[in-house]
């Protein structure tokens, strides 16, 4: 994505923690081509070293392989940084039901760390992934940013915790913080692989193998799936806000539409059967609910419109268009 257009001074350093990873990475090279320089902070547990191959020849491009957990590679990760967008953690409710300990030792102590290293090196703004898990059993749609429920999975909690922090380290030590709510991110360097991987990603690998995608429930659960270049404009958005109301606050990070997960498979048969018709003939399959998740997720965005300027540019259909294109490319 160019973010030239949102005018971040090229002159700032950032440190993207998790910048290895899919966000992160995504992160790295958008701001790399806007000409800043990029300190990228990851111990690769999830993160890969071929989403940044590309970025190691630039000069402004600076890896430190180390763990948030440490803090002290938290603190020379922060060394004469003057902005922080941390992505590190580690995702998935079920990876959080089936070992809550260590999430919650990278989700809650590992973000500790960085907020204390941010607050000893003075940096001017630390901008944070959140996550629409904290809205919990909160039935109410859309989201509305201040009304939350009941986390449902130790995930939910190390999110809606690493809120809580930001707001004391904001209201105790000065440290500007803003906590931005991913919605069901996805887009090119999705990590198709793995236990966890997240529904895009598997879904699309299944159908280029010829296999039938599996759908937990009978496929009317909804989620306001959000394209990567949505999340990378909110974090430089963060970065730029300046009006009182805008900082130490959290917004949704979303597009404002919600899909079920029988219209995605349909969406993902339809592109990925553009370059092979014998995908549209695969049946899916389903399988029981998912413990821990949510029935139905919308996001509200005028907060993020109103006091950021958030203008998300991919629906649905025109990020998965892109997203699948990347995919067939890439991984086919």
């Amino acid at each position: 994505m160019n973010i030239k257009n949102l005018e971040l001074h090229p002159d700032y350093h950032i440190l993207v923690t998790g910048g290895a990873g899919f966000i992160g990475s995504n992160l790295c090279e958008a701001l790399l081509n806007n000409g800043n320089r990029v300190t990228c902070f990851d111990n690769f547990a999830t993160g890969h070293q071929k989403n940044i191959a590309h970025l190691r020849a630039n000069p402004n491009f600076n890896l430190i392989e180390g763990d948030i957990r440490n803090l002290a590679d938290c603190h020379k990760a922060c060394h004469e940084v003057d902005y922080v967008l941390h992505q590190a953690a580690l995702g998935s409710v079920p990876r959080s039901i089936n070992d809550p300990i260590t999430s919650n030792a990278v989700n809650v102590s590992g973000f500790l760390n960085m907020l204390v290293a941010a607050r000893d090196a003075k940096i001017k703004r630390f901008v944070y992934a959140a996550s629409s898990s904290t809205y919990g059993d909160s039935e109410s749609l859309p989201k509305v940013e201040d009304v939350i429920g009941k986390p449902l999975s130790p995930y939910a909690i190390t999110k809606y915790v690493n809120e809580l922090y930001a707001e004391i380290f904001s209201n105790t030590y000065g440290l500007e913080t803003i906590g931005l709510r991913y919605f069901n991110v996805f887009g090119r360097k999705q990590d198709p692989n793995g236990a966890y991987a997240a529904v895009i990603p598997k879904f699309v690998m299944k159908l280029m193998a010829h296999e039938s995608p599996v759908i937990n429930g009978d496929g009317s659960y909804s989620r306001d799936f959000t394209y990567i270049d949505n999340v990378i404009e909110m974090n430089v958005r963060a970065l730029l806000g300046t009006t009182p109301e805008a900082i130490n606050t959290v917004y949704n990070v979303a597009f404002g539409e919600r899909t079920d997960l029988n219209e995605l498979v349909a969406l993902l048969k339809e592109y990925l059967g553009a370059f092979d018709p014998k995908i549209k003939t695969i049946e899916t399959s389903y399988g029981p609910n998912r413990q821990g998740d949510v029935p139905h997720s919308l996001a509200a965005i005028t907060k993020g419109k109103s006091l950021l300027g958030y203008d998300p540019q991919f629906d649905i259909k025109k990020g998965l268009k892109e997203a699948v294109n990347w995919y067939w490319k890439n991984l086919k």
